[in-house]
């Protein structure tokens, strides 16, 4: 790994079998996973990393198929359904001895972290989304000409080869359009970690594939059978996002608090990389959360 984040330690968590975790974990205190997003790795959480962890034992993980994480084949749905990811969290929390932690997601980590709240009640004590909406919401938002600014989601919901074979092809010039449209301020994302992100994901390409291909399949199968039972969120939830609802014509509040009774819903304008854009309000919005 040619970046790190400074004063955490590193090491590789077995979570399933076959299955290792990379991970970086800093400071003592209460503990909280952090979760990073597409196309990048656990250093997308470097600055409020290090905030938390003067007073919380902060976890940050690269998911399975990310980073330097195993990724294993795609040979079933299951691989790489947010329900496995999310299990993979709560499981290197626990190896890690935290049996309860606070866990916030940004992006593919938000959908795993969602995952995990309803999945894991008993051991997600405070949940934190930044700049999505669940998955059957994803889908019900993307109509017309809008749906355009996610073109990559239809493009990987495809059958296997196609996608892969296309991204694998201009893996940089593909993974580096996201960092650069998605951005508030190009200067959030230095050169260094730029390359990290494009290394890590130009070597991952058929896994992310399969991550977002189970978000056409199987997780929305999962999520509807929670909706169809009117399993909800139990613990307090934080969003943080963008106002896409203006922008794809939708209530994301309401959306939201459909899922969370108990939500704080935030807007803010620092782009989707938020986290490295932002990190100061990204962390206060985390301490406010674990405070409640």
């Amino acid at each position: 790994m040619t970046t790190i984040i400074d004063n955490f330690r590193y090491e590789q968590v077995r979570v399933a079998d076959g299955v290792d975790l990379n991970v970086a974990v800093g400071g003592t205190g209460s503990p909280i996973v952090l979760l990073h997003g597409f196309p990048q790795t656990h250093l997308m959480w470097r600055h409020v990393a290090a905030d938390l962890a003067a007073d919380h034992t902060v976890i940050c993980p690269d998911l399975r198929g990310y980073g330097d994480s195993s990724k294993p084949s795609a040979d079933d749905p299951a691989v790489y359904s947010k329900r496995t990811m999310a299990a993979d969290i709560v499981t290197l929390a626990g190896e890690l001895g935290h049996d309860r932690f606070a866990l916030a997601g940004h992006d593919r980590g938000a959908l795993v972290a969602f995952r995990a709240g309803l999945d894991h009640p008993d051991v997600i004590t405070h949940l934190a989304c930044l700049d999505i909406v669940p998955t059957l919401d994803t889908w019900k938002v993307l109509n017309g000409v809008t749906a355009a600014v996610a073109f990559h989601i239809f493009l990987m919901a495809q059958p296997p080869r196609l996608p892969e074979i296309m991204i694998s092809n201009s893996a940089d010039a593909f993974f580096g359009h996201f960092l650069d449209a998605w951005g508030a301020d190009p200067a959030a994302i230095p050169a260094d970690v730029r390359a990290e992100y494009l290394r890590a994901c130009a070597a991952a390409v058929p896994s992310i594939v399969a991550d977002f291909r189970a978000t056409a399949g199987i997780d929305i199968e999962q999520d509807q059978a929670d909706l169809d039972a009117g399993n909800k969120l139990r613990m307090p939830v934080t969003v943080i996002q963008q106002d896409w609802g203006a922008q794809l014509g939708y209530d994301a509040s309401a959306v939201w608090r459909a899922w969370a009774p108990d939500l704080s819903h935030h807007l803010v304008t620092a782009g989707h990389y938020m986290a490295e854009s932002a990190p100061a309000d990204i962390t206060a919005f985390l301490h406010e959360m674990l405070a409640r």
